[in-house]
């Protein structure tokens, strides 16, 4: 079982319809805090499991959003299919899915019939653009969500072309507003017996992050310009070329601006009417980047950073993905989990961002390979005998 029983979601039932990112996501998260967790997917195994890299011929993007997870196949279109899946519903607490708005329904088990099965269900619809709205019915993925709630036209060079985040930032924040939804859904279960419908969609989801810029557009309708690796509010903010590398340094409130002049032994810098305000350092900013632009091209990496850590003000080497992989700090906040798999060996994953003093996410289980677990789910959760389960595989129901 992957339940935790002492976590905080143990006992906790999640059928997973979804795939790609937002919708497993949501649900692993669910899984790391001991909820039980049934993926279903059809019988050639979901979409992402044919998009490489591989590991041993598996995916490894799948690795990503499926751990603590019991995996089963159905083709919903089996004409045993609906019987099927209505009795995961009421075996179900939550159910999680993003299909399109209205494919449920098509297949006969919408909101209204899963009510009609289990009257308390959680069901958490997680969709590119809501349940509601004229544009309901449009498919999206996560590029699409970046361009169309003005995420892409915030990121980028000022006076280049909008550019798409280095992650699939859509697809994450949507999935975790998709657990938060359905941890609160959850709660209300729990005091009042009610189940609900959780309604999140990853245009929303965008919207409400564009930050600063959304809302100097709704109180003063000032359209901030991109800003590459800028601040918006302050300066100077950006990343500099040591002699070995990118570091990032942000000196833009007054008290780091006074500091790094210091370290750099420029106190006509700080001395600067030009440079004495915020707004003064936002218009002066060309020239204060290159006067530390300068400073750090002359020094490596390490000597800009101890410099800059002695004099308490905030900086990063850019690093790469192997790089911050392989970091002290991420071995010690446990940011990546080792975790066996019966048939792959040794899978190296993500770790869970919350840290937690009495119920900490867990790794229990890991990713299931496709249909790997059809005898568990079949067998224990819906109690079909072998006999029944060889018949559905040879009629090419699962």
């Amino acid at each position: 079982m992957t339940a935790d029983k002492t976590g905080p979601l143990g006992g906790v039932k999640v059928l997973d319809l979804s795939r790609f990112i937002a919708g497993p996501l949501c649900a692993q998260i669910l899984g790391d805090f001991g909820a039980e967790v049934l993926k279903i997917e059809r019988p050639a195994g979901e979409d992402s499991r044919h998009h490489g890299p591989y590991w041993q011929d598996e995916s490894i993007y799948m690795f990503l959003y499926h751990r603590n997870k019991y995996a089963a196949t159905l083709d919903t279109r089996h004409p045993e299919a609906l019987g099927i899946l209505e009795r995961l519903v009421a075996w179900a607490d939550v159910v999680v899915e993003n299909y399109r708005p209205g494919t449920l329904e098509k297949m006969g088990l919408g909101y209204e019939r899963m009510k009609e099965i289990k009257p308390d269900v959680i069901l958490v619809s997680i969709s590119g653009f809501g349940q509601t709205g004229p544009d309901a019915h449009r498919g999206l993925f996560d590029a699409i969500s970046q361009a169309s709630s003005g995420l892409m036209s915030m990121t980028g060079e000022p006076g280049g072309k909008p550019t798409l985040s280095g992650t699939y930032i859509a697809d994450y924040t949507t999935g975790y507003q998709g657990a938060i939804g359905a941890l609160a859904a959850l709660m209300h279960k729990e005091r009042t017996g009610e189940g609900q419908l959780v309604d999140v969609a990853s245009f929303d989801t965008m919207f409400s992050a564009l930050g600063i810029r959304l809302i100097a557009q709704l109180m003063l309708g000032l359209e901030m310009p991109r800003s590459g690796s800028r601040d918006l509010l302050t300066a100077p903010v950006n990343v500099y070329d040591a002699l070995d590398g990118p570091i990032y340094v942000q000196a833009g409130t007054a008290s780091l601006f006074a500091r790094i002049c210091e370290v750099m032994e420029r106190p006509d810098l700080a001395a600067d009417e030009r440079f004495a305000t915020v707004d003064g350092r936002m218009a002066n900013q060309d020239y204060l980047e290159g006067e530390i632009g300068a400073w750090v091209g002359a020094r490596t990496i390490a000597e800009v950073s101890r410099l800059l850590q002695d004099a308490g003000i905030p900086y990063a080497k850019v690093a790469s993905v192997a790089e911050v992989a392989q970091s002290p700090q991420i071995a010690a906040r446990e940011m990546v989990v080792e975790v066996e798999h019966p048939e792959l060996g040794l899978i190296r994953v993500p770790g869970n961002p919350i840290k937690m003093e009495k119920t900490p996410p867990t790794v229990r289980k890991a990713p299931p390979r496709v249909g790997e677990d059809n005898a568990h789910v079949y067998g224990a959760v819906l109690g079909m005998t072998p006999e029944e389960i060889a018949r559905l595989r040879e009629t090419g129901a699962i």
